[in-house]
């Protein structure tokens, strides 16, 4: 591996990366945060059945929500992007008008047919009655799952990733937090909880509509003079769309699956070791997300060393901020599922499993947002269907044998296959690969903390709190940050903290 010059006008990308990405995992931590408390709330309040039948019906209508969006949310980051930097505003207003109106009311036919499948499903799939009527809930909830999906990527491709944080981490989990508490005084159901997730979902939608009129008035969207390029949009969202559609099965398999094979206690232990591991996906997930329209814009541009600038530096982001929490599941798994409850105990081996799957994501990086938005469609679909292909089989033979165990091991099989996969194709097609030798000093400085992390394990012979456990987080960051520290700063990292210095001190009147 080599280290190569970057050239100089991809420091503009990459400070837009770190601007966007900082909001979105700003947002994302305070999502973080409001789910840990829901989750224990709801967890308590449910029990592992009825928080199980809960993640049931939400995967249930993630699936519709994500078979009604047609793959045009990512779409929509695309082209909207691209056509801002060129000042299109009539192609912007053809492409809302496409993604919006076909999306909405794909979501409108598929929520009628949730309703009526509702008890063939509960009944013939999962054999449990309860789940009926949530399934009925979620009919009228999907629609406006898909609908938040198409406005937070309009945002998105206006570069607002303020604006996806503040709606969809922010409003969202606020409000379903301040509601579950509330009601949990005085007595919260399965259906009351599900009725909650659907009133978030609205106050996600009010609040993008709200902050997206302000910079592109969403009153004129449907007048005359608009541009919309259906077959192109449609040409590159559809073979997403059948990559989305995967993926959604994908996120939802493992609780599907073992809601079928096992019972809907298992489900409930999955979902709370896969609510805690997401603390490892947060950075990972808002790079990813404010990477792709910098990614769309110098891919159209034809600006390939500076797309190589942006894809090494946003992968040794994703893999050097998640070393300090993979550690943290990695190491004191056992403690951290005690806070929800003895009975959720038993997932401490898959909680380890399924940080090792995060660190696999991590440390490929960007790779498959190279692939989205270069335009490689029909790639990206192969790898879906891959994906979901060893997902599936492993899954079908792992969890009879071990349970929730296999489920993870399954995960963590085919997510280091597939991405190992996308990196070799990326490089490939377009010529360009993520790794250099500023790479290593993340590895060493993960390693050092792991050795502190050891130690303290053996000195409090494994924490026993949440408050042990916070600081045996804050003695191993410390220990990652001083030995990154040693090794030296790269130099994206150096602009990226001096703007940030430099907007800290104009926001609290000090002078340099």
């Amino acid at each position: 591996m080599t280290t190569t010059a970057r050239p100089r006008t991809a420091s503009r990308h990459v400070l837009a990366t770190a601007k966007g990405g900082g909001f979105l995992a700003g947002g994302s931590f305070f999502e973080l945060a409001s789910r840990f408390v829901i989750s224990l709330l709801l967890a308590r309040a449910l029990g592992a059945t009825g928080y199980g039948l809960y993640n049931l019906a939400i995967s249930a209508g993630t699936i519709f929500a994500g078979l009604a969006a047609l793959g045009l949310d990512d779409a929509v980051v695309r082209y909207v992007a691209i056509q801002v930097r060129a000042r299109d505003d009539r192609g912007v207003r053809g492409t809302l008008q496409v993604a919006l109106g076909t999306s909405l009311l794909v979501s409108l036919a598929l929520g009628v047919a949730l309703y009526f499948l509702a008890e063939p499903i509960a009944l013939g799939v999962f054999d449990e009655p309860d789940l009926t009527e949530l399934l009925r809930l979620f009919s009228i909830i999907a629609p406006a799952m898909t609908l938040s999906n198409v406005l937070a990527a309009t945002a998105k491709g206006f570069k607002r990733m303020d604006h996806v944080a503040l709606a969809e981490n922010v409003v969202m989990s606020l409000t379903r937090m301040v509601l579950i508490a509330a009601l949990t005084l005085i007595g919260l159901d399965v259906y009351a909880a599900a009725v909650i997730f659907g009133i978030s979902d609205v106050a996600s939608i009010v609040t993008l509509i709200a902050v997206t009129n302000r910079h592109f008035p969403l009153s004129g969207l449907f007048h005359r003079g608009a541009r919309r390029n259906v077959r192109e949009i449609f040409s590159f969202a559809m073979p997403l769309w059948l990559s989305g559609l995967l993926l959604q099965f994908r996120k939802n398999i493992q609780v599907l699956l073992l809601g079928a094979l096992s019972v809907a206690s298992d489900v409930g232990l999955i979902s709370i070791v896969g609510r805690i591991n997401l603390a490892s996906h947060v950075i990972y997930r808002s790079i990813v997300a404010a990477v792709k329209p910098v990614l769309a814009e110098l891919s159209s541009q034809g600006e390939r060393e500076e797309l190589q600038a942006v894809y090494r530096t946003s992968t040794r982001w994703t893999f050097m901020f998640n070393v300090p929490v993979f550690l943290v599941m990695a190491l004191y798994p056992t403690p951290l599922l005690s806070i929800f409850g003895s009975s959720f105990t038993a997932g401490a081996a898959p909680l380890v499993v399924l940080a090792f799957s995060e660190l696999a994501n991590a440390v490929t990086g960007t790779c498959g947002s190279i692939i989205d938005m270069t335009g490689h469609t029909r790639v990206k679909l192969a790898n879906s269907i891959v994906w979901m292909v060893l997902l599936f089989a492993t899954n079908l033979w792992l969890i009879p044998r071990w349970g929730v165990l296999g489920a993870a091991v399954a995960t963590l099989s085919s997510t280091s296959i597939v991405n190992a996969a996308r990196v070799i194709e990326v490089w490939v097609l377009e010529g360009v690969q993520p790794y250099d030798r500023s790479f290593l000093k993340p590895v060493a400085a993960g390693l050092v903390a792991a050795g502190c992390g050891v130690a303290l394990s053996m000195w409090w012979r494994e924490p026993g709190n949440l408050l042990e456990i916070a600081g045996a987080a804050v003695l191993m960051t410390a220990a990652y940050a001083a030995v990154s520290w040693l090794l030296g700063i790269e130099p994206e990292d150096r602009e990226v903290i001096a703007k940030v210095v430099r907007k800290l001190r104009r926001k609290f009147g000090h002078r340099a």
